[in-house]
């Protein structure tokens, strides 16, 4: 529970600027301060209370930044939370969601916050710290948490890092390390590399790197990490800090707004009900939030009504655990062997016959919330997003229940938003810059209206095996495109072993990805315009080129190759897809089918009303069809 928080500033956003008939905002930072029962049912699943130091009144405290931005008015509001999981301490809805900048962390001006979809809906909107190691500069949100002892003494254990440079953002200069090294003694810590993760790892030399200090290591001065290559550094860490807490924070903070007469401190106003959403890291970080029981609070109450999910695929987060590491996540070349994906992955109720285990994401007691989980092709590639909906052989599709809705938006990738560049970067195609936000910002208002009057969201809406358009991966149909990279595997998902020392998994899921149409299109999921009426082909899939590991998968990168413009240059080039002057003899045609498509998603509410206008707009002024 919170025992207290601190408002630290309220100033105006934007100036002030009206949004809507919601009107102005302001901005709310503060941080809060709170403890839990380690003896309570709802906290004793949390990893090493046990071993977290106590108050006087037995209790383990924390303590946590939050970042509000609620209407000035609190009447004009909606009076709903809509909570975001923080990725890594970042704030990550407006550039998402709202179609705004990448980057922005302390939202101040018109500019920060996109088109303003979540503000002009009236939302209170709430940010709050769960990683304690997240980094707080430029008002990044974290934890402060406990580090464990045993009976006073610290605790030490043997973990695994792994770094590879130039996959997951810039080129790496030194590596740094998830936790705190126990010695800086180098004969007793161990680092290597490998090409692939199937390669045999070959041991550095004790003279090819060194310690910088506890938290970082880094090659021989001059020797830069080969792009794209695994090194992994095995070695003694010490100091885990109670990181489950994070979960408790999450909980507690939503439940002290919600149902706490001194959360209007914070929110201004009265809440009726609370919504979260999480992109990638934090959705998979709500998967776990439902699954280990945090979504009941100490006193029984639920803390969220609804929750989006959005590119999580079959994940969770390698947190509740001593010496976690949550920033992790497994893909094809990278982070092998981490905890992440586990059994049950679906919230039907099933059995794993790899493990023996039986069981749903959805616990069953009460405290479930209605729950929305959006993907991308890329999570199917990439992370086992079928498995949300097929038994775990990949044998059958699943009923999912009432309370449940899964959906794929296809020919989109990972992270895909608003502006996104088709710079190859260190890939063999160009990456894919089609945006799924205009779907994800029409599940958000289904849910929404689900949660508040019980108005169902449409149908789940992903490719199934019994219409034929859920297959293996080889067995898509992709046509050959000349010059274009084609990958025909996905990640493999297998049940978790030992993170510290992984061998070769010997049983593995069965995951399935959507088949293709005669341009190499997804046939399923949800087909946003650009899928519908098309002017390029757009994969949820890449591969890497040298320097890096030619043929892996990239991490999570889809393609985008466009088609020709007319047939002489779809003639000379060999491309078996129709140009784009053979598809639509004119602009109005282009326009007409565009509206089509555009009007159907409206009618099954896959798409607002404005996301339609600005695809008409956009249909109107294309460049690249005749007028």
């Amino acid at each position: 529970m919170l025992l207290s928080i601190e408002i630290l500033s309220i100033e105006p956003l934007a100036d002030g600027a009206a949004f809507g008939d919601v009107g102005a905002y302001e901005r709310v930072v503060g941080r809060a301060k709170g403890e839990v029962d380690p003896a309570h049912p709802g906290n004793k699943g949390i990893a090493l209370i046990d071993k977290a130091p106590l108050n006087e009144r037995g209790r383990v405290e924390y303590a946590t930044d939050f970042f509000i931005l609620r209407p000035k008015d609190p009447a004009k509001g909606n009076g709903r939370i809509l909570y975001e999981v923080n990725n890594r301490g970042r704030k990550m809805l407006f550039g998402n969601i709202a179609d705004g900048p990448q980057g922005v962390n302390d939202p101040k001006t018109l500019a920060d916050v996109g088109n303003g979809f979540p503000l002009r809906r009236g939302w209170t909107i709430v940010w709050s710290g769960w990683d304690p190691d997240a980094p707080r500069a430029n008002m990044g949100l974290a934890l402060t948490a406990p580090i464990a002892t045993d009976n006073g003494q610290p605790i030490v254990k043997t973990v695994r890092d792994e770094f590879c440079s130039g996959t997951r953002g810039g080129a790496l200069e030194v590596f740094k390390l998830s936790n705190e090294a126990a010695t800086l003694e180098q004969p007793r810590a161990r680092l290597t590399m490998r090409e692939r993760a199937d390669d045999t790892p070959r041991e550095l030399p004790l003279n090819q790197w060194s310690f910088v200090d506890g938290r970082t290591l880094k090659l021989r001065d001059g020797t830069k990490p080969k792009p794209g290559w695994l090194y992994e550094f095995h070695y003694e860490a010490k100091n885990p800090k109670v990181l489950g807490l994070g979960f408790a924070a999450t909980r507690d903070v939503i439940s002290f707004l919600r149902y706490d007469k001194l959360g209007l401190i914070a929110t201004g106003g009265p809440i009726t009900h609370a919504l979260a959403i999480g992109f990638s890291q934090a959705g998979r970080y709500l998967r776990n939030h439902v699954s280990d029981g945090f979504n009941r609070d100490e006193e029984g109450r639920k803390v969220f009504d609804g929750i989006h999910s959005h590119i999580a695929g079959i994940g969770r987060i390698f947190f509740n655990t001593p010496f976690g590491q949550p920033a992790r996540t497994s893909t094809q070349h990278e982070d092998h062997g981490f905890p992440e994906n586990e059994f049950p992955f679906t919230t039907a109720s099933l059995s794993d016959p790899l493990t023996g285990k039986t069981g749903s994401l959805l616990r069953g007691d009460g405290s479930d919330p209605l729950l929305i989980e959006t993907n991308t092709s890329t999570e199917y590639w990439q992370k086992g997003a079928s498995l949300l909906h097929t038994d775990p052989l990949g044998c059958k599709d699943v009923t999912l229940p009432a309370t449940s809705r899964v959906y794929m938006i296809a020919g989109t990738q990972h992270g895909g938003r608003a502006g996104a560049t088709t710079d190859p970067g260190p890939n063999a195609n160009p990456r894919n810059p089609h945006n799924p936000m205009p779907a994800v910002r029409a599940l958000l208002v289904a849910l929404d209206e689900w949660v508040v009057s019980g108005k169902a969201p449409p149908q789940s809406r992903v490719p199934t095996l019994a219409d034929g358009s859920l297959v293996d991966a080889g067995a898509t149909g992709f046509p050959i495109i000349p010059g274009a990279a084609i990958v025909r595997r996905t990640h493999q998902v297998a049940p978790p072993g030992d993170w510290v020392y992984p061998g070769p998994a010997d049983k593995t899921y069965r995951t399935l990805v959507c088949k293709v149409d005669r341009d190499g299109n997804e046939a399923g999921g949800v087909r946003l315009p650009d899928i519908a009426v098309p002017l390029a082909t757009y994969t949820g899939w890449n591969e890497y080129k040298p320097p890096y590991p030619a043929g892996e998968l990239a991490d999570r990168d889809g393609s985008c190759l466009p088609f020709a413009i007319d047939e002489a240059q779809r003639e000379a080039s060999g491309d078996p897809r129709p140009s784009i002057a053979e598809r639509y003899k004119s602009g109005a045609e282009y326009v007409t089918k565009v509206q089509q498509v555009v009007d159907a998603l409206l009618k099954d509410r896959l798409l607002l009303r404005e996301d339609a206008d600005r695809y008409i707009e956009r249909a109107r002024n294309e460049p690249r069809v005749a007028p």
